[in-house]
């Protein structure tokens, strides 16, 4: 019973924020664009820099996170790319929502909640790579080649770059600057959740079906990656712990937007980001029973 009530104090938080989000999409309407660009741009980029300047210690497994969430992401895409050509479904809507899962939205808080502040910076790495892989070989997958112009004025790489360089140097933001970096970071994680609830308002039924392949696959592929990754690179308990959560994410709200400025399969993408974060309400709580 104790178990269940920790899932509970995990995973209600998370789904009821962004529940509310839903709810305020539902009376104002489904327009976030506003309010996600400035997350993209100001607060995210923020709560990278501030936990990678400030946040990492020392003695912190880099290299295990770094390569286990690369093989989450890669692998991911190396499993669901037969699927999608067995089931005839395009391989373009259903192999990036495959790969990048929701590892800001829905990560970062539930690794908040499940394992507290001093491990948040091994998720906020995961969400890193996840994001370079997204704005590279994301980009590859649905333009035919790769932008590194586009990964490179990224708010979020350039950040990353920022904080990872702080923290490699022992640097630190001027102490007059840095109050206000730490409160622009505490806005990200809540309005990632409240932008999670009100884009599933966007549901599109007509799509249901890849739409339900999608919502299966990648949490499946992103899983039996975690656990090859665990096995190969013999990682710590708490790193795995952190990785298998990350393999189980449903996938990422950004997925959608990629595919609306690609062109490429829109409607079929959010079908998928829809019903794989509606999934995600069994899935992650199922997961953080074994983890947990």
């Amino acid at each position: 019973m104790n178990l269940v009530a920790e899932v509970l104090q995990v995973s209600v938080p998370v789904f009821l924020v962004a529940a509310l989000g839903y709810v305020f999409g539902r009376h104002h309407g489904p327009e976030m664009d506003s309010a996600n660009r400035v997350n993209m741009v100001l607060f995210i980029p923020a709560l990278l820099f501030y936990v990678l300047s400030e946040k990492i210690p020392a003695d912190l497994p880099w290299g295990g996170i770094t390569l286990g969430a690369a093989a989450v992401v890669l692998g991911s895409g190396l499993l669901a790319w037969p699927v999608a050509r067995l089931a005839g479904m395009p391989v373009k809507a259903l192999v990036p929502p495959s790969m990048m899962n929701n590892a800001g939205n829905l990560g970062l808080p539930l690794a908040l909640l499940a394992f507290g502040e001093a491990v948040l910076p091994l998720a906020v790495v995961a969400f890193v790579v996840e994001v370079a892989l997204h704005f590279s070989v994301g980009v590859w997958i649905l333009k035919g080649r790769m932008d590194l112009g586009v990964l490179a004025t990224n708010p979020i790489f350039v950040a990353t770059v920022a904080g990872v360089a702080f923290n490699l140097m022992d640097l630190h933001a001027p102490a007059i600057l840095l109050p206000g970096i730490e409160m622009m970071s505490q806005v990200a994680i809540p309005l990632m959740l409240v932008s999670l609830g009100v884009r599933l308002n966007r549901l599109d039924l007509s799509h249901w079906r890849i739409g339900l392949v999608g919502a299966l696959l990648a949490p499946a592929t992103g899983i039996l990656c975690a656990l090859a990754a665990i096995r190969i690179l013999h990682l710590d308990p708490v790193t795995a712990d952190v990785l298998l959560l990350f393999g189980a994410l449903p996938p990422a709200v950004m997925n959608f937007l990629m595919a609306e400025r690609y062109d490429t399969f829109p409607a079929e993408v959010a079908a998928i980001v829809s019903f794989g974060n509606l999934a995600a309400l069994a899935v992650i709580p199922a997961v953080l029973l074994v983890i947990l």
